[in-house]
């Protein structure tokens, strides 16, 4: 039993680094998920004052 005579004293230490590892996978699949081109897309809304137009719907190059 030579080779796991530490396994006690070092498991809180094992503990702690698999603990930060799991935190920093999640870290950077926040980030990932944060830069995401599509959802920083903002859509432009008609204005709600003014009523909707054939034409609003219609025209592409309109804005």
């Amino acid at each position: 039993m030579g080779i796991h005579y530490d396994y006690k004293s070092t498991r809180n230490e094992k503990a702690m680094k698999k603990e930060a590892k799991r935190k920093a996978r999640i870290e950077e699949k926040r980030a990932r998920k944060g830069n995401d081109p599509l959802n920083n897309d903002e859509k432009i809304m008609h204005d709600i004052e003014k009523p909707i137009t054939l034409e609003d719907l219609t025209n592409p190059d309109k804005e």
